[in-house]
């Protein structure tokens, strides 16, 4: 099981190998409601196999088409360690399988291209930040999307104070006004005589090494830390998005997912401000011929890169075809072996040339419409 990325999407994007098999299910993480998760799994199988038998195989090679991923049933251990959501992607050719934490509805498609929506608030550009934990022991940066977090090898920032100025640091209680004692240092060379002095001579490499490491320069950067230490982070930070809130308490002993939890709680309002800043520039352009929620409209403009900013329903498709070479589309009823998800279509193409999608409850979509976009031009 690879982890999922960007750069894996857009290979699942341009995959082309016949047919393809999308299968997306909720899953339980532990306990005994893990071996519902199996009894799903092969309740969708069977439904797949008849989706394989509609696209005209017959039954002996539905099943073998099916085998890679009917062998998952066997593995045990594979289904007591599951997370929120499981999302698997089949052709004659491939599979591959991702546990990812988003509760997916059930969903299966059978058409020449794999579909990809469900996983677009896993992967969306637009809703990426970072987490710096720091004691004077240790120093992590980590980047984060709204489900997932990784820890970035440092470079050029030193882990602790002690190899800063290559000596030992004992940390005391997280109330800066308790007395650091001499005793604290060993070694020669690199302290002075206030203490916080050298804390903040650390927090200014560490800040600098951040800032070659972090390359978006619009994204939120959360700091974890004992209290007393963010006031001076915050004076060492040169970075525009530091967050006023911060994760308190040692991150020693924290996992990297438990950081990202607490982290997402302090910058989901940012990311909703810019998801309402987007809402507000359909509403400022409906109407104009900058906006529109025509499907045929938005498909044609997503394929052509004029697509900015586009709004797409979860849990609905409209089926189609997009003649690339007339720039005609067509809408249809129910999927077949090569027509495709509209919306699907037109989420990938917004995201393949740089635009941000914003895959959302229906409700959420403007104008209670499938999709809505604004457009470049």
């Amino acid at each position: 099981m690879n982890k999922l990325s960007r750069d894996i999407v857009k290979t699942l994007m341009e995959k082309q190998e016949g047919l393809c098999v999308s299968i997306f299910m909720p899953t339980h993480r532990r306990g005994t409601e893990t071996q519902q998760n199996q009894i799903r799994f092969k309740n969708l199988l069977r439904k797949t196999e008849e989706k394989l038998m509609e696209s005209d195989l017959r039954p002996q090679e539905a099943r073998e088409f099916l085998k890679p991923a009917q062998e998952l049933l066997g593995e045990a251990p594979f289904w007591q360690n599951q997370s929120d959501g499981l999302a698997l992607f089949l052709s004659a050719l491939s599979l591959d399988f991702f546990r990812l934490p988003i509760n997916f509805d059930e969903l299966v498609i059978v058409t020449d291209r794999f579909h990809i929506k469900p996983l677009i608030p896993v992967i969306s550009g637009d809703i990426n930040f970072y987490i710096v934990a720091l004691t004077q022991k240790n120093a992590k940066l980590i980047k984060c999307n709204r489900y997932s977090a990784e820890e970035v090898d440092l470079e050029n920032i030193p882990e602790s104070l002690a190899e800063l100025f290559r000596f030992d640091v004992i940390e005391k209680e997280p109330q800066f006004h308790t007395r650091m004692h001499p005793a604290a240092y060993q070694g020669h060379g690199g302290g002075s005589d206030d203490p916080k002095d050298d804390v903040l001579r650390y927090f200014q490499q560490v800040d600098r090494g951040l800032r070659t490491l972090i390359q978006e320069k619009n994204l939120p950067l959360v700091f974890a830390g004992v209290d007393y230490l963010y006031p001076i982070y915050k004076e060492a930070n040169t970075y525009s998005y530091l967050a006023d809130k911060w994760i308190s308490g040692s991150p020693e002993g924290s996992s990297v997912d438990d950081l990202h939890g607490q982290a997402w709680d302090i910058v989901e309002p940012f990311f909703e401000a810019e998801k309402e800043e987007a809402l507000q520039q359909y509403k400022l352009y409906s109407g104009t011929g900058r906006a529109s929620t025509d499907i045929k409209e938005i498909v044609q403009a997503a394929y052509h890169g004029r697509a900015g900013i586009l709004f797409v329903a979860l849990g609905l498709q409209q089926w189609g075809i997009f003649d690339q070479d007339t720039d005609e589309v067509l809408l249809q009823q129910g999927a077949t072996f090569g027509n495709t998800d509209l919306l699907d279509f037109a989420a990938v193409r917004t995201i393949s040339n740089g635009g941000t999608v914003y895959a959302v409850n229906p409700k959420e979509v403007p104008d209670e419409a499938p999709m809505a976009a604004v457009f470049r031009y």
